[in-house]
């Protein structure tokens, strides 16, 4: 559960937002993504993410991030990069992760009515924003 203290986030030595992303995938063929609806519109989707808490690494952030926004758990297999935002002045970790539970319930389904849902990897790529479709091009 997230508090005041933890939406803080952290920053860089630049000032720029640390945060963590994975792109979820079925299995090691990489070729399904689960992608998350937006809190703001319910018909838009992303990569699941968002801000690496104080003294927290990358990859508890990313993994923690997962299950409050997508109610899955899994295996993180690898650090795609850190990819910069200029323009909102963030910085992302992006993993790879297999997912292998998916709750029924969870956190932000609860909280805010998120939904996850599956695809092949050309529509994801071509349903989220074009700072999430960067994370795609180092899959």
């Amino acid at each position: 559960m997230k508090s005041a203290f933890n939406s803080a986030g952290t920053f860089d030595e630049d000032g720029f937002r640390r945060r963590a992303a994975c792109l979820c995938v079925r299995s090691d063929r990489e070729d399904e993504i689960l992608l998350i609806s937006s809190k703001r519109s319910f018909e838009r989707w992303i990569v699941p993410g968002g801000g690496i808490e104080p003294l927290e690494e990358p990859t508890t952030a990313a993994v923690r991030e997962l299950l409050e926004e997508a109610g899955v758990r899994g295996c993180l297999k690898r650090c795609l990069g850190v990819l910069e935002n200029s323009e909102r002045r963030h910085r992302t970790f992006v993993y790879v992760l297999v997912v292998n539970e998916e709750l029924s319930q969870w956190d932000e389904q609860a909280r805010y009515g998120r939904k996850r849902r599956w695809f092949n990897l050309d529509e994801a790529r071509s349903l989220v924003k074009p700072a999430h479709r960067a994370y795609f091009d180092l899959l």
